[in-house]
């Protein structure tokens, strides 16, 4: 009876299950929701959503909240359009902070189902391993705090990488949710205060400009902040090198 008791919590597949909803999520999403998640269906839909939150503006919150999380946390299509409506129905400010909430939860989540399905068994290939590859992960145990804000706050990284890599590596859950709640928020608040402006944008009958985080202004600060978490690793790197 016991051995049969056990036996199912010793499948690996079992503890894989999340990891292949949300893949599976992310699949259906990439081909069904594409178009529903999208610019187009929120300048839609603007006056109905405004017309809501101004009748039901706590509803309105936890529901905005909850179905970022979800875009998040299933990889679905629409994260930044999700960003821009947090601007659009809540201003700079709350929404930056609904947004940058939601999508820390929801990254949370997908870094707990991506660990327990493979992280801790990659994390232990990578310890056990030599050569680059260890020296690699040893770096990254070493950096750990200094990576981890890096990756959120370089442009380039996707955010689903970001939260991918980190599980893969064995980063504690409260240093992913830290640095993830504070590496976002440059971004975020960028794309929020875009949100903001879009009642002006949809007046116009334009689109919003989704490359204005690469302009000079506001990617020289970010790159800034990426400078100053990089620096404690180039300091650890050159005080090693001293010491050979």
């Amino acid at each position: 009876m016991t051995e049969m008791t056990d036996a199912p919590a010793k499948n690996p597949w079992l503890k894989r299950l999340p990891l292949i909803a949300i893949v599976a999520a992310a699949l259906a999403g990439a081909f069904f929701l594409r178009d529903y998640l999208s610019f187009e269906t929120l300048a839609d839909h603007r006056e109905a959503l405004l017309a809501f939150r101004d009748a039901n503006y706590l509803l309105t919150v936890l529901a905005f909240i909850a179905i970022y999380v979800v875009i998040v946390a299933f990889s679905l299509p629409g994260a930044t359009v999700a960003t821009l409506t947090g601007g659009f129905l809540f201003a700079t400010f709350p929404g930056a902070l609904f947004n940058v909430t939601a999508a820390t939860i929801g990254a949370c989540l997908i870094f707990q189902a991506a660990r327990l399905g493979l992280g801790d068994k990659l994390s232990e290939k990578l310890e056990g391993s030599g050569g680059v590859v260890q020296k690699i992960k040893a770096g990254i145990d070493a950096n750990q705090w200094e990576m981890l804000f890096l990756i959120r706050l370089v442009p380039a990284v996707p955010f689903f990488v970001a939260n991918l890599v980190p599980a893969f590596v064995g980063v504690p859950l409260h240093r992913f949710a830290i640095s993830t709640f504070l590496g976002i928020i440059p971004g975020a608040v960028v794309y929020t205060s875009v949100g903001a402006g879009l009642g002006e944008v949809f007046a116009r009958g334009e689109t919003p400009n989704l490359g204005i985080i690469f302009e000079p202004h506001i990617l020289l600060p970010i790159l800034g902040l990426c400078a100053l978490a990089a620096l404690p690793i180039v300091l650890k790197a050159l005080r090693g090198k001293k010491g050979l």
